[in-house]
């Protein structure tokens, strides 16, 4: 994407409408299968392979920061540059998740390129009627040996705000609590187990209502409870199983306050 390509996208952006989610809407992650939602849900974020859910503000999950599991063959054919390699030459992976390949966002032309593969997974978000998209693992140079760095990660964040919402996505800001998402340009958070990491306040301060907390049953069923009394009344909360399993397979579980 050269300068003049940049400034026009920008202009696209500032001129779509976006709308972000319902503030303090209630929400159901869906991320692990899709399935029917239930009657008060008003929030379903599902799979960029997934279809949006009929009749709610559908949000297109999309791991933009490292390979999807299983698309490494993929990546490895048609973008090898874009994975992240350590000085031996070995693609660095996720400690937490080894079947995703973090990206390779050290020079701006390698940003470019990697916006220009998450834009088009934006676009069909949009064309199946999704109205926001969250892209997912913002925080990978933290997990990168060294090699990446919170700025880099900062100006391809910057990319995708203005990639998304020149489809008219709103877009969210997915943990990171050590970003100021807002001066990215978010429109909403998506946290993880933040009363877990008593980082709830991070995402308040700056999204207002318009914050989903999930919490986990493996550990945070406590913290579940708390964030109720803390925040429930205010903002979108709920606890799924780790693996967010759809309903009626085993280990489902999804509780709102």
């Amino acid at each position: 994407m050269g300068f003049l390509s940049s400034v026009l996208l920008a202009l696209v952006a500032a001129i779509t409408p976006v709308t972000p989610p319902p503030a303090g809407g209630v929400a159901d992650y869906q991320l692990g299968g899709a399935y029917r939602p239930a009657a008060k849900v008003e929030i379903v974020v599902r799979d960029r392979t997934e279809q949006p859910a009929p009749g709610v503000y559908s949000v297109c999950y999309v791991n933009a920061f490292q390979t999807q599991p299983g698309s490494l063959r993929w990546w490895k054919k048609h973008h090898p540059g874009l994975l992240l390699r350590d000085r031996k030459g070995r693609v660095v992976r996720d400690p937490g998740w080894p079947d995703e390949v973090l990206l390779d966002l050290r020079s701006a032309r390698k940003r470019t390129v990697a916006a220009g593969v998450v834009r088009r997974w934006f676009a069909d978000c949009a064309d199946r009627g999704f109205r926001a998209v969250e892209p997912d693992n913002l925080d990978s140079w933290t997990r990168s040996k060294g090699l990446l760095k919170g700025s880099q990660a900062k100006a391809f964040a910057k990319r995708l705000v203005l990639a998304a919402h020149a489809e008219g996505l709103a877009i969210a800001q997915k943990n990171t609590p050590q970003l100021n998402g807002r001066r990215l340009g978010f429109d909403f958070a998506i946290a993880e187990e933040c009363e877990v990491y008593r980082e709830c306040g991070r995402y308040t301060r700056l999204y207002g209502r318009r914050v989903i907390e999930v919490e986990y049953t493996d550990n945070g069923r406590r913290a579940f409870l708390r964030a109720c009394k803390a925040r429930g009344s205010r903002i979108s909360v709920l606890l799924r199983d780790r693996d967010v399993v759809p309903r009626g397979a085993p280990g489902h579980r999804y509780r709102t306050c």
